[in-house]
């Protein structure tokens, strides 16, 4: 079983491996070319990621427990990117995408987390020279929240909704899909705390199904979800990106890094007390462990959900992505869907998954 504790006791594995990553390192090649280079990736594939440098990787925010963050803090403290010979600098991302974007555009980063696919076209229709490698979440991660009494959406004609900069684009499609008059709607830019719904200071609120449903849960308020696939709106989350010029000239090192999130994303299935501990530790004091579990719990369970039987996590929908840029299209945030074969990559995803879309990772490193 891989644990939080590999980096500490690596035991026989690393004894049996540091002829080979010492020469790996050296740019040497063992005696035995098809020898393992600790215990997952070979000494030519180890040498070719070494050479790539280090990779920074900014999160969407901060160390919370969201897909694509989790996992990059799991697989740094479990030694997994280690295992691929990759040397990965952590950044934590201040949730402001766009941003996100453009730092690995200019190559401050290599690849980061954004929101969503949606977040992906967005930057690259601003200029932002980025793709799309991996995409968790093939359900938009946006709900509207409601007190209970609201038993249609058309009930919020009038009212006013909270968000928190502006509505998202999946919430928007919904609500026009449903019959509101967004125009009768008066739309007010709130703060983080949910409770200004239960208050009745706003009757709906925008949020993540992850995130703010959960914080009301726990102190006992009863609130209605309205969720955009129910009203047949496409929308993701979980969104990979990376630098292209990095991408090309070290495919191993970004395919070996979607490996180690991979790998990640399954340990942490069963140590979710031990990814998230280590979420706890990067982050500090005033880390929710217990909200942060349920983060994870919550969209782990979204991300299977909406995966396809035989794909793998992370592949890219093309037919979904059309929709989601129309969605983007009809809320005027973009004028056209932009290229998407250019805008998505899953090849290096592709690289590093088997036939029945499980993430290739030997059976010995497994058992380490």
């Amino acid at each position: 079983m891989t644990t939080l504790r590999r980096r500490s006791s690596l035991g026989a594995l690393a004894a049996a491996a540091a002829l080979v990553l010492a020469a790996c390192a050296s740019g040497g090649v063992p005696d035995d070319a098809a020898s393992p280079s600790s215990g997952v990736v070979d000494a030519e594939r180890c040498q070719a990621n070494r050479d790539a440098g280090t990779v920074t990787y900014l999160t969407g925010y901060q160390y919370q427990a969201s897909t694509t963050i989790l996992e990059a803090v799991a697989a740094e403290s479990m030694g997994l990117f280690e295992d691929v010979c990759l040397d990965v600098e952590l950044q934590p991302g201040t949730g402001d995408t766009a941003q996100g974007a453009q730092l690995t555009a200019a190559g401050r980063a290599q690849l980061s987390g954004v929101g969503s696919a949606a977040e992906a076209m967005l930057a690259v229709a601003g200029g932002a020279d980025v793709v799309g490698v991996a995409t968790f979440g093939h359900v938009p991660i946006a709900t509207l929240m409601t007190e209970p009494g609201v038993t249609d959406l058309t009930q919020l004609d009038g009212t006013t909704l909270g968000h928190k900069g502006s509505l998202p684009a999946p919430l928007r499609a919904m609500l026009v899909t449903a019959g509101v008059d967004l125009g009768s709607i008066t739309q007010v830019k709130v703060g983080y705390d949910p409770t200004v719904l239960v208050r009745g200071q706003v009757q709906s609120l925008t949020g993540y199904k992850s995130n703010e449903p959960l914080t009301l849960a726990a102190a006992g308020d009863q609130v209605t979800q309205w969720n955009p696939e129910d009203y047949g709106v496409t929308g993701s989350f979980g969104q990979l990106i990376a630098n292209p010029q990095f991408a090309s000239e070290h495919p191993t090192a970004v395919q070996d890094f979607v490996r180690a999130l991979l790998r990640a994303h399954d340990l942490c299935q069963t140590e979710l007390e031990q990814c998230v501990q280590a979420a706890a530790d990067q982050s500090g004091s005033g880390f929710d462990v217990a909200h942060n579990q349920q983060v994870f719990e919550t969209e782990s369970a979204l991300v299977a959900s909406s995966t396809p039987a035989g794909q793998p996590v992370g592949y890219v929908d093309p037919a979904a992505l059309q929709a989601e840029g129309e969605v983007l299209v009809g809320s005027g945030e973009l004028t056209a869907v932009p290229d998407l074969a250019s805008t998505f990559d899953d090849s290096y995803l592709r690289a590093v998954v088997g036939s029945d879309g499980a993430v290739l990772w030997p059976a010995a490193a497994s058992s380490s």
